[in-house]
Order: structure tokens, then C-alpha cells, then sequence
């Protein structure tokens, strides 16, 4: 399963109000490390189907959220849980460490 798509007009009912717990990866098409970021991030949205809701955020396509979260660089992954941030990572990060933090 591909990694959903939020949005600033989704963002709220797919995030906020998710049954599930949500890994939200704020990202850029121009982006280098985005896109190194891509295939991990759409490996592990297979991987905790069922047990997590895994999507990416354009930046450039969503910037209310991206400004209401504080993302200042990108990537920046954030681990949502009742609609709350529980976790937030910057930068690349490995499928080990995602891993870890989803359980």
C-alpha cells in the first residue's frame, strides 16, 4: 500500500480525527533528502497497514499545516496519536529508527 496524501483541507479528518495512530512525513518534491526519505516511508506504510496511518504532506501544497506544526526543515516526520503530537523527527531518518518509534 502507497503512503496516503494530506492535504490542508484533509489534514484534519485523515490526521486529527484518525482511528488510527498517524506518521505524518512533511516533504518537497525539490527536496533531496525527501526523496531519499520516499521509498522508506512507502516500505513501512505496507508494512503497519491496519495498525498505523502512514502519509506525506507537501509542504508547498499544505503550508497551513506545515506553518500550524512548526516545520522549519524538511523532511520533518511527525507521530500523531488522538491528535496529538507524540513524536516529531527531523531530517532522514532509517527504516530502523521509524521502526522503532511505531512499534
Amino acid at each position: 500500500m502507497a503512503a496516503a496524501h494530506f492535504t490542508d483541507a484533509n489534514f484534519e479528518e485523515e490526521v486529527l480525527k484518525s482511528e488510527l495512530p498517524v506518521l505524518v512525513d512533511f516533504y518537497a518534491e525539490w527536496c533531496g533528502p525527501c526523496k531519499m526519505m520516499a521509498p522508506v516511508i512507502d516500505e513501512i506504510a505496507g508494512e503497519y497497514e491496519g495498525k498505523w496511518k502512514i502519509g506525506k504532506c507537501n509542504v508547498d501544497d499544505a503550508p497551513e499545516m506545515a506553518q500550524k506544526y512548526g516545520v522549519q526543515s524538511i523532511p520533518t516526520l511527525l507521530f500523531i496519536k488522538d491528535g496529538e503530537v507524540v513524536d516529531k523527527k527531523m531530517g532522514v531518518q532509517s527504516k530502523d529508527a521509524l521502526s522503532e518509534i511505531l512499534g
